[in-house]
C-alpha cells in the first residue's frame, strides 16, 4: 500500500517536472526552428545599411563618452585637487 502510494507520488512528480521543465524547452526549440526557417539572410545592400547604422551609433556613443570624460576631468580636478 505504501509502496503503491510512493510510486503514484513519484510518477506525478515526474510528470510535473516534465510539464514544468521539459515542455517549455521543447516549445522553445520548436518556436526557434520556426523562426530560423522564416528568416532570410540580408542582401548586400541591406547589410551595408545595417553596418552603416551600427557604425554611426558606435561613433555617436564614442563621442558622447569622450565629451563626458572631457567635462569630468576638470570637475574632478576642482573637487579633488583643489
Amino acid at each position: 500500500s505504501h509502496q503503491n502510494l510512493f510510486v503514484l507520488l513519484n510518477m506525478g512528480e515526474k510528470e510535473g517536472f516534465n510539464e514544468v521543465a521539459i515542455e517549455p524547452l521543447r516549445q522553445f526549440a520548436k518556436d526557434s526552428m520556426h523562426l530560423v526557417k522564416k528568416c532570410t539572410k540580408p542582401d548586400r545592400k541591406e547589410f551595408a545599411a545595417i553596418a552603416k547604422a551600427v557604425g554611426v551609433g558606435f561613433g555617436i556613443m564614442g563621442f558622447i563618452g569622450f565629451f563626458v570624460k572631457l567635462v569630468h576631468i576638470p570637475i574632478n580636478n576642482i573637487l579633488v585637487g583643489g
